[in-house]
């Protein structure tokens, strides 16, 4: 499976290593889904994905999601624009269908490229690739960054780096 890693995002980053639901409170929720259910929400609703990649035993993991998805303007976010996956990495026992293939967890964090906890994976409404960013997102980066993969302004080689500078505008 192809891997693009989007290089700018890693610089903008406090890069550290290492079904739920969030609510906003304020009436929005952000419903994290089993991956083959997910899949199938997003091909039905015609939306990206967002999968979080984590582990039980990850610091980072717990981090973001005290402090980046727990924040309501977020969890409104993904639960307006994207469908939630969240994948236990190190489950060995479940099978999951990606693209026509069968993989338990472990096997499609690997073919994701994933190699730190927690990695973020972001997926067209096709189901297809975009990139995955590894480590701790801070909410004041991860918003923006949904708001540039919603708005699709990779497919026109915007940087997220030149998105921001636009004040969020995906404009040539």
């Amino acid at each position: 499976m192809k891997r693009f890693v989007l290089p700018v995002m890693l610089l903008l980053l406090v890069s550290i290593s290492c079904g739920d639901k969030d609510t906003a409170g304020n009436g929005a929720v952000n419903e994290w889904l089993p991956f083959d259910a997910g899949m199938a929400a997003a091909k039905k609703e015609n939306k990206p994905v967002v999968i979080d990649f984590y582990t039980s035993w990850c610091k980072w993991c717990k981090v973001m999601d005290e402090k980046t998805f727990s924040e309501p303007q977020i969890s409104k976010y993904l639960a307006e624009h994207f469908v939630s996956i969240r994948i236990n990495a190190e489950n060995k026992n479940e099978i999951l269908t990606y693209k026509g293939n069968r993989y338990t967890p472990i096997d499609l964090t690997r073919s994701f490229g994933v190699k730190a906890f927690p990695s973020l994976a972001y997926l067209d409404d096709k189901g297809d690739l975009i990139g995955v960013i590894p480590g701790f997102m801070p909410p004041e980066t991860f918003l923006p960054f949904l708001r540039y993969i919603e708005s699709e302004c990779y497919k026109k080689r915007i940087s997220f780096e030149e998105f921001l500078k636009k004040e969020e505008e995906c404009s040539e």
